[in-house]
Formats: C-alpha cells, structure tokens, sequence
C-alpha cells in the first residue's frame, strides 16, 4: 500500500507543474473549462442527463489538463477504498489474535470451593477450600456491605431437623446476624418467594431484628413460572462467591457443592452487582420485567468481550453469565448461549458435572424439548471429536427420565468408531441415619470444564432453568499459552479438571445403568 501512496504523491506533483504550465497563459479558457465541469456536474435534468450535449461533454473531457486530473482521482479513491475492502479480514484477525479487549487492573486471588459431605471420603490433599470457612472468611472482610442472592435460607439448628451437622449452619447465620446488627454491615438479600416447602424463617429473623434488608421475587407475577435458583454473596463489590451451595446447612456438611471465590476482584464484582441490582429491583412491590433495562445495569462484559482478570500467577478471560434473558440487560450473556458456545469451542474434551440432565422443560404444564445443550455435546462428540464425558448425580429424587437421555448420548459411542462419549452417575452414600435427612447426599455440583475453559453455574441442565429460572454463571478462560505454564503452580482450570477427573475415577462414580 505504501508504494501506491507513494507514486499517487508523484503523480500530484508532476500534474500540478502540467497544470499551471496550461493555465498561465491562457486564464479565460482554464475559467471557461471549470464552468463548463460545473455545468456538467452541477446542473442535471430531471433524468439525471446533462443539459450539456454528449459533444460538448466528451470534448471537455478530453481536454489534456482533465485527464491526469482523472487519473489522480481514481488513484485516491483506491488508497483510501483498497484497505476497507481488507477490513473484514483485518477485524477477523484481531478478534482471533486478541479475543481480550478489556483489562481488570486488580490482581484478583480465585480459589475453588467445595462442601464434603460427613462419611464421604478422599484421599488427603485433593479437596479445596470448605464452603462454610469461605463464608466466615468473606463476613469477616465486609467492610460495608453484604449483598446475598439466594434460593431459600434453612441455616439454622430447629427441631425439625436435629443434627448436629447443623451447628456449621449456625454458625454462619450467627455470623450474618452479628455482621448486621452489630458492625453496621448493610445486609442485603434477593430471595425466592416464600413457599410452605421454604417458608424462609431464618430472613424474617433477620429483618425482624433489623439486621437486614429483604425482598423476596414472586415469579409466578414475573414471568408466570419458574424461582430464584440463584446462589451468589458479593462483599463490599471487591469479593464474591459463585456456586451451588444454597443457604442451607445441609450445603455446608451433607450435600456435596462446588464453587469459586474470587477476592479483591472489584471489576468482576461490581458485573456481578449489576445481576442483583436486577433482583433488587424485581423483588420491589409491584414489580414487573421492564421492556428494556436502564443503561446503568447494562454490561460491557461478556462472551464476545470477557475482560482479562489475574492472579499472583495466572491470568484468564472471564464474564458472569444469567438467565432467563428477560433479566439480562444488555450485553449480559445468556447462561445457556456460553455453555453451548464452550462446548463448541472445546479441542480436546468435555467434561460435565451436574445434579440433573434433561434436554426438556419439564416445570412447564406441556412437556417441552429444550435441545440446545444437548445438540451442543453430540455434535462435539461426532464432527469435531472431542472426548465427552458426563458425571449425573444418582439419588432419591433423580427422574427416571433421565437415563433414557443419557443412554442415547453413550449409544452414540457404540454407533460410529473414534466417538467417545461415556456417562457415569455421582451417588454420595448415607448411613441409615444420613440417609433420613430430606435433601440430602447428593453430588450438587453444576460446573463444566474443557481443555481451554471452565464454566461454575448455580442451574441444573434442563430446560426451566435457563427459559424461567434465575441463575448466574462464572465463566473463565485460561489465557496463559503452553510455554508459560512451566512456571505455575495453580491453575484455576486444570484445578477444576482435577476435580473432575478426581469424582470420575472414584467408588463414587458407577456406570450408567441397562435400562
């Protein structure tokens, strides 16, 4: 390109000598040529024809001091035409070579999180931070404010449920108490409405005694259907937690959880803040979905721009996903749309932990076929062979529809060479005792994790929960390249692949069962 600028300069000097050459002697006729361009250009019938003759026009045109004047014009406008005409391809090869526009200029500290059922044993050394002591950790750090999206709150000890596990419960809703009636924390929470079966006791304390704010969403009035499943702390918007571990103490020592703290990470918090500033605002009297959402909630942060986060040694793309779309301003992304696209994206493998696995919407009064996960994992399986591997939990309430989903993913393994798809169910186990605890001894987690990205969610997989369920993701992608992690010691990714890989070759992971 720069040759061409080039010669168009050389051009625009040797016709200016040419020109003035032409038009020192002889002003009248170089007047007399430019009214006459004037006319031809300027002065049109109304089907666009010159009021000038075709003779007159073609003669002006080949005048000799039009004609360089010609050809510098076209010379111009491919300088400047040639290089748009490259910018798709310019743009493609940004998008591809820098997917990261946006930068977090904290050195944000991300840990996974985990709850251990009692009696569910593993090696040492392979499990991570406990969920109750990350909420005691995250309380002690509130300088201000606590804000909580929660499902239900059952932390406390009752007679109803008298065992002793439950004194971890306690402790954290104690901790809670304290924080807002005696350290002035400002003490948020966005609940689901209170139901007979989650009647909530624990907030009304709270707000009874003034230690918090609460405002319950009645989706029936929003949406017609569906809960608040979301499961969400944010302190002070610095810190946060993301992950399936409901406000229950059965979360923190019967019910296995996984899920991640980031700390001083107010860039991602603060995005984080806007999904509860929308449950705030829906959880208001009379409160219905708006049409468009302010700008102030909406989000530059997203799957097409997820913003650069690091850690003392490592560094990732990441954004905070929502469903239903009706609650996601603009730019947030959709839960379902990130899962689908990870999967897509995936070059090596795919593996899958969650509670429960439909490709239906199964809340609704007609069943519904909800493919779009579902599709997402074949096609990986079979066009771009990529390793799939799926871990479903296995309990008391699981629906006996599900095997029939799965066995037909697995079959696939069986139906073409080089497909690999394979299925196991999680089944945490019980003494009889444990076994009489209602909601319990389950593997809860709802996470994914492939060869380039990590995805930690509060949704089960099916379809209600991404249509009419309220939920929130964390989506990262590790950015480090193969050379550079010769000198890591954590990766939050191959942390979460571990786990994985750590649940998949346990006792506690069984074959999938013949139907």
């Amino acid at each position: 390109m720069g040759y061409l600028i080039s010669f168009v300069k050389y051009l625009l000097e040797h016709f200016k000598t040419v020109l003035e050459s032409g038009s020192v002697g002889n002003a009248s006729s170089s007047d007399e040529e430019l009214e006459q361009w004037e006319q031809i250009f300027m002065m049109r019938d109304e089907n666009g024809n010159s009021y000038n003759d075709k003779r007159k026009k073609r003669s002006i045109w080949c005048r000799p001091s039009c004609i360089p004047v010609s050809i510098v014009i076209v010379l111009i406008v491919l300088v400047v035409l040639v290089p748009l005409l490259d910018q798709p391809n310019i743009v493609q090869m940004n998008a591809t070579s820098a997917p990261i526009s946006l930068h977090c200029s904290d050195e944000c500290r991300l840990s996974l999180v985990e709850s251990i059922p009692e009696g569910h044993m593993y090696p040492p050394n392979v499990t991570h931070l406990p969920t109750k002591n990350v909420w005691l950790d995250l309380i002690d750090e509130a300088q201000t404010q606590i804000e909580i999206a929660s499902f239900y709150w059952s932390l406390r000890y009752n007679e109803e449920y008298p065992y002793n596990s439950s004194i971890e419960g306690e402790q954290v809703f104690q901790a809670l108490y304290a924080a807002g009636s005696k350290r002035n924390i400002d003490l948020k929470i966005a609940q689901n409405w209170p139901s007979k079966q989650f009647p909530n006791v624990d907030t009304e304390y709270l707000v009874k005694k003034k230690a918090a704010q609460v405002r319950s969403l009645n989706f029936s009035k929003l949406l017609g259907n569906g809960i608040l499943h979301t499961k969400f702390w944010i302190i002070d918007r610095k810190h946060f937690y993301i992950g399936s571990a409901n406000m229950d103490w059965r979360a923190l020592t019967q019910v296995k959880e996984l899920g991640i703290v980031a700390l001083n990470c107010s860039c991602l918090a603060s995005d984080l803040g806007k999904v509860f500033d929308v449950y705030w605002s829906l959880g208001a009297p009379d409160a219905v979905v708006p049409d468009s959402w302010p700008d102030e909630l909406s989000t530059d942060i997203n799957m097409e721009h997820p913003i650069n986060i690091s850690d003392p040694q490592h560094s990732y793309g990441a954004f905070i996903t929502s469903s239903p779309p009706p609650f996601s301003p603009t730019g947030r992304t959709n839960d379902d749309a990130a899962i689908v696209s990870i999967i897509d994206s995936a070059e090596e493998f795919v593996y899958i932990s969650v509670m429960d696995y439909e490709p239906m919407c199964t809340f609704t009064h007609k069943l519904l076929f909800w493919p779009n996960i579902d599709d997402a994992i074949r096609k990986a399986a079979l066009e771009n062979n990529v390793k799939v591997k799926l871990l479903i939990s296995w309990w008391k309430h699981s629906s006996p529809a599900e095997d029939h989903f799965l066995r037909s993913l697995t079959d696939l393994s069986q139906a073409y060479p080089k497909v690999d798809l394979q299925v196991k169910r999680f089944v945490v186990p019980s003494t009889p005792e444990q076994d009489k605890i209602p909601y319990a001894r389950v593997n809860h987690n709802k996470y994914m994790v492939t060869d380039r990205s990590a995805y930690i969610g509060t949704s089960n997989w099916s379809g209600d929960y991404f249509t009419t369920t309220a939920g929130v993701a964390f989506v990262f992608q590790d950015l480090n390249t193969e050379g550079s992690l010769q000198n890591i010691t954590r990766d939050i990714r191959k942390d979460l692949q571990e786990v994985f890989e750590r649940d998949w070759n346990s006792p506690y992971a069984v074959p999938l069962r013949r139907l």
